[in-house]
């Protein structure tokens, strides 16, 4: 699922251009609306569909999305305009919500005690996608055409939603009576303290996130002393940080399991947060490859221990709202980090913002432990 999405995110704004028509003059205006409008109807429409999984059941939801998911990857490679674009884009959004849902099922189905290692394996494989997909992405469009890996992602997404249709099953007893969910809001949640704590700190971890990967190319451009292969250097590093997360993201599931979720919140973003900072330092294209490697160490503790703590504070007919909220949360973070980052590059050096985002990140991580320092040391 996350690689049929980054084989193709990288490549929209040469999509506007060399086959939607687009100037370069208001290529960037057209990228912004793009990318932005997902964001946004995603984040508003996936509570609803939170409490739909919830009454209807998860694995309809998984299905509703997969074939909205796949329609749209269809479309988006034929449409012939950049207005018929944010319509494709538009689209994506009211259908996105299939990871919230695979967060839903999987702790629904899982023993308690196999939670964290269960959300890890799952993060594990949400970050090998985002490492591969830019580069079968790439490979596809100088061998066939952009056009070919929209088409390449909608293929792959039906064939991900007859799995769930004919070979995963709905979790047992994670239905909310008709009556439950009718007398509950959609938002009820959130007056839960530690739900919505959960949910502030994965927006702003998306957010920081964010703030960083728009300028991590130019970083790299910048610190590169040759001109050649540029393109494919700035890739190569930015990927380090999925591949160090895909390697570490189990370890912290069981790491959360065996020493308590809360720790390994804390422990991960602290750390990744120091990192980000030492980032800000170094001259050499080298070193900074190595700290990007090293920060994606920590960063893959951070959500499947959020993603841990839902699960922990609520009840199976739950879950679909709650991962629901939580795929809100990171679309509305991701939404606002560019352009807080876009903002702070404009008045500031660019690794500036690895400064600010490593503090965030302490920050976090010293709320965390304070707000509950017992459970974060099993007392």
């Amino acid at each position: 699922m996350s690689a049929s999405y980054t084989m193709l995110i990288p490549f929209l704004p040469m999509y506007l251009v060399r086959e939607l028509g687009v100037s370069q003059s208001e290529v960037t205006m057209w990228s912004g609306v793009v990318f932005s409008v997902t964001f946004l109807i995603g984040g508003i429409m996936a509570p609803v569909w939170g409490k739909m999984a919830d009454t209807h059941g998860k694995k309809p939801m998984a299905i509703r999305s997969g074939l909205g998911l796949a329609l749209s990857y269809l479309l988006g490679g034929m449409v012939t305009s950049p207005e018929q674009m944010v319509g494709v884009r538009v689209l994506q959004g009211f259908a996105a919500g299939l990871w919230s849902v695979c967060l839903a099922i999987a702790t629904s189905s899982v023993p308690v005690g196999k939670l964290g290692m269960s959300l890890g394996i799952l993060q594990s494989g949400l970050t090998a996608g985002n490492v591969i997909g830019p580069l079968i992405g790439g490979v596809l469009a100088s061998m066939f055409g952009m056009r070919t890996s929209f088409y390449l992602g909608g293929a792959v997404l039906f064939m991900i939603t007859l799995v769930f249709w004919f070979y995963i099953p709905e979790p047992p007893g994670s239905k909310a009576s008709k009556e439950e969910a009718a007398n509950e809001p959609a938002t009820a949640l959130l007056k839960n303290a530690p739900i919505r704590e959960a949910l502030i700190c994965s927006g702003i971890v998306q957010m920081v996130i964010l703030l960083i990967q728009p300028i991590i190319s130019l970083y790299v451009e910048k610190l590169y002393h040759g001109t050649d292969n540029i393109i494919f250097v700035a890739g190569l590093v930015f990927s380090l940080v999925g591949i160090a997360s895909a390697m570490t993201a189990p370890f912290w599931g069981r790491f959360g399991q065996n020493r308590g979720f809360y720790l390994s919140l804390a422990l991960s973003s602290v750390c990744a947060g120091v990192v980000m900072i030492m980032q800000s330092v170094p001259s050499s294209l080298l070193l900074f490859a190595a700290l990007n490697f090293t920060v994606g160490l920590f960063f893959a503790g951070i959500q499947p221990s959020i993603s841990a703590i839902l699960a922990n504070k609520t009840e199976r007919t739950q879950r679909g709202r709650v991962f629901g909220m939580l795929f809100s949360a990171q679309q509305f973070g991701s939404m606002v980090g560019p352009l807080i980052g876009g903002l702070i590059a404009s008045f500031l050096p660019m690794n500036s913002l690895f400064v600010i985002g490593g503090c965030i990140l302490i920050l976090i991580a010293a709320f965390i432990y304070n707000r509950h320092r017992g459970e974060a040391l099993n007392i």
